[in-house]
């Protein structure tokens, strides 16, 4: 087997290293596939347009 098709073992440490270097990457980049940034164009909504939970009122609890 040639070097290129087998898969290297690599330690849990270097493994986060790698995928937090990639992600770092997609970010400077300006990856659109990260998850992280799917919200981001959300608009925000206001705490006082938010309609109240009357339940308690309505339970009599």
């Amino acid at each position: 087997m040639s070097e290129s098709t087998e898969r290297k073992k690599i330690s849990l440490q270097d493994a986060i290293r790698q995928k937090l270097a990639s992600k770092k990457q997609d970010q400077l980049s300006g990856g659109k596939n990260a998850s992280y940034q799917a919200g981001s164009n959300a608009k925000m909504k206001s705490q006082q347009t938010k309609k109240a939970n009357n339940q308690r009122r309505r339970t009599g609890v």
